[in-house]
């Protein structure tokens, strides 16, 4: 049938043009963005489930990084217990001096470096980590969560060093053999501590590992949903700006197609 009010190949050619723009402009904005999903029209339960990943990622980041606030936490009770050591071994070489020794005046100064010492480990006592003491008259805990959805907790020891290894020590004479055994005592009570500390910090640091291939993976499926496949959309751009040309081109000649009619009337 020859009509002339309603081009029907010029419509077709127009849904295929639109199409073709539709497809360009989605293939444009998915490679200036660098995401697939640019809204929820483009993909909705992909961006859902997204959503959801999202959310996980977060938790995990923020427990991530209290866990590795714990490490820290412990690391610095373990410098601070070191040092310890160290006081602990000059205790016992002025513990043996001042009882070898035939010199009341030389064991007078010994006595003098043992009493400073003694201070000394006094005053780790109250060394803190952010605010929190790392360690505690009795002993204590701290809670750290080691799981996004706080089902798995792990504690970190605020070591008892006051009543193991300060008040073991406190107000010994370097001329009395006691004071020697009272000092090996702290010293083997500080090993004990210190190990606990070690046992603690490769817990936390195991749980830090699960969480980081978590946080890995979770991105990763993310990633997938979300991030747009550059090499095709490239495809994608380069098809699509090809189609709406040729769709204009064909526009034009199917329009051209309707001036036959008029031959018709001549």
């Amino acid at each position: 049938m020859i009509n002339v009010n309603t081009n029907i190949a010029a419509l077709k050619v127009m849904t295929a043009f639109n199409d073709s723009q539709g497809n360009l402009s989605k293939a444009l904005q998915r490679l200036s963005s660098g995401l697939r999903v640019n809204s929820s029209q483009d993909d909705p339960s992909g961006l859902g489930v997204s959503m959801r990943l999202n959310a996980q990622i977060a938790r995990k980041s923020v427990v991530y990084d209290e866990v590795n606030n714990a490490v820290s936490f412990l690391d610095t009770q373990d410098g601070v217990m070191d040092a310890a050591n160290s006081v602990l071994q000059r205790m016992a070489e002025l513990t043996q001096l001042g009882v070898g020794s035939l010199n009341t005046s030389a064991q007078a100064i010994y006595q003098v470096e043992y009493d400073e010492l003694e201070d000394e480990l006094e005053g780790l006592l109250s060394e803190e980590f952010n605010g929190k003491s790392l360690f505690a008259d009795g002993g204590g805990s701290l809670t750290v969560f080691t799981s996004d959805n706080t089902s798995q907790t792990a504690s970190m020891t605020q070591a008892n060093m006051e009543d193991l290894v300060y008040d073991v020590v406190n107000g010994g004479s370097v001329t009395n053999t006691a004071t020697y055994s009272a000092i090996t005592t702290a010293i083997n009570n500080l090993a004990e501590l210190r190990a606990t500390n070690g046992a603690e910090q490769n817990r936390f640091e195991r749980a830090a590992s699960v969480l980081d291939a978590g946080i890995i993976n979770l991105t990763a499926a993310n990633s997938r949903i979300m991030d747009a496949d550059v090499a095709q959309e490239s495809v994608n751009m380069t098809k699509y700006d090809i189609l709406q040309q040729s769709s204009l081109a064909m526009l034009v000649q199917a329009n051209q197609n309707k001036e036959n009619i008029l031959r018709l009337l001549e």
